[in-house]
């Protein structure tokens, strides 16, 4: 019996077919061992291009003939240099190439309008001076590689916004970053520069054999949670199991120790241990089951707004409640850098709030896998003024989407802060004194669900 055609052969029947004329995006995923001069029929409209989980370790010369490309992704390829035909497309904005085998990043490889570039688990040890050239990137992804430094260059990228150094062999970070005006959000766990957390949540082992898992509730970049019960006990349960040995953040090792180090907080996600002795070696943690009134304040970045988190068209929220949620992650803030501890991935989409009820709106951080314990030095003030830019960009989103009607006065602390939080490094406040500044009366409550 015939085995039925792959999505691979599928998508080049049609391509040869004519059918996928004038198409903007393509994926072919699985079964390539060479790049299949059929796409290249697309060559005046392909505007996103997916090749992971192929075969393939070279690109064509000719890429460029592609002319509206603004999106590759080549991950789960055995590559090992990234290909410098890259380097000839104008319009590439994103380039992700996770998994992979890289050693090499030549300096051709960088497009011109280099955004968004995602090396993610690899064996880089160097990057190239030319980095520093591309004045556009916002977004670079480098967990999980071999340096041990950052070409001095890259202080010339006045644009990044975020950056991923965790799981690297770093035991310093150059002194130049913290005068990169927007970056906001970067990680380093997983590096000789960070220290072993200390304190915090005793770390109990949960066996896997003693957990009934549930319905999926949600997922994120490092894994996957679902409901769930422990034998004998009638607790509703959160199980985070993590996908694989390396996130896009770093470690879940790394996560994990983070998550149990920040301790216990009022406006913290609890935890309650690790998944002991999973059948497949998978890593989880487990915290209690929030109820359904608890929600997301807002959903990841996409491709158009790369740093940006994407918000519920026509979302608005009270004065009072946008109010209490900046106050209850100042005060989270506060309580991980009294700790050692730094977020580095301080967004609204790692943010919950549930709106009023008895004492009103509240908000739980979440979502460790940027997190890092930093020793006393200059690279622990450095991180922490970067999460005062990213308080203050949620500070900006939190002011966007609040209704200014008769509480309006409550908002005017958020809109100072704001300003302070935007300003230059050696001028941010503390979290201390944000969580001060904005404190109100917190009503006591069981963040665990129903």
């Amino acid at each position: 019996m015939r085995a039925a055609p792959s999505a691979t052969d599928t998508a080049l029947g049609d391509l040869r077919a004519g059918r996928l004329r004038g198409a903007t995006r393509l994926r072919l995923a699985g079964g390539l061992s060479t790049f299949p001069d059929e796409i290249f029929t697309l060559a005046d409209t392909l505007e996103v291009l997916d090749l992971c989980g192929n075969a393939l370790d070279a690109l064509p010369h000719d890429l460029h003939r592609l002319r509206r490309l603004r999106v590759l992704f080549c991950s789960g390829n055995p590559f090992t240099v990234l290909p410098p035909a890259l380097g000839r497309c104008e319009a590439l904005e994103m380039v992700g190439f996770k998994g992979c085998r890289l050693r090499e990043v030549p300096a051709q490889a960088l497009p011109p309008r280099l955004r968004w570039l995602i090396l993610t688990d690899n064996a880089i040890e160097t990057l190239p001076a030319a980095l520093g050239g591309c004045t556009r990137l916002q977004k670079l992804m480098l967990a999980g590689n071999r340096l041990a430094a950052l070409p001095g260059t890259l202080a010339d990228c006045g644009a990044l916004e975020l950056l991923r150094l965790a799981a690297n062999r770093f035991e310093t970070l150059p002194p130049w970053l913290d005068a990169l005006p927007r970056l906001a959000w970067l990680a380093c766990a997983g590096n000789p520069l960070c220290e072993p957390a200390a304190g915090g949540t005793a770390a109990v082992d949960v066996p896997w054999t003693a957990l009934k898992l549930g319905e999926r509730l949600g997922e994120g970049a490092s894994g996957v949670i679902h409901a769930a019960h422990r034998a004998g006990d009638a607790q509703h349960l959160a199980v985070k199991l993590f996908r694989g040995e390396m996130t896009s953040d770093g470690w879940p090792a790394s996560e994990m120790t983070a998550h149990l180090a920040a301790g216990t907080h009022p406006a913290i996600v609890p935890v309650l241990g690790r998944v002991q002795g999973h059948p497949d070696g998978a890593q989880g943690l487990v915290m209690p089951r929030l109820g359904a009134e608890w929600r997301n304040l807002a959903g990841p970045p996409d491709f158009a707004t790369c740093t940006r988190d994407v918000y519920a068209a026509g979302l608005r929220l009270p004065a009072a409640a946008a109010r209490a949620i900046a106050r209850d992650v100042a005060s989270a803030v506060a309580h991980l850098h009294a700790r050692g501890l730094v977020h580095g991935d301080l967004y609204a989409h790692n943010i919950l709030w549930r709106p009023a009820g008895d004492g009103g709106a509240q908000a739980l951080l979440g979502d460790f896998g940027a997190a890092a314990c930093l020793p006393e030095g200059p690279v622990r003030p450095m991180l922490q003024r970067m999460e005062a830019l990213a308080f203050g960009h949620l500070l900006g989103e939190l002011l966007a989407h609040a209704d200014d009607g008769a509480d309006a006065g409550l908002l005017q602390p958020l809109a100072a802060l704001q300003a302070r939080c935007l300003a230059a490094p050696e001028e941010r406040p503390a979290f201390g004194a944000m969580a001060d500044a904005l404190a109100l009366s917190r009503p006591r409550r069981n963040a665990a669900s129903t």
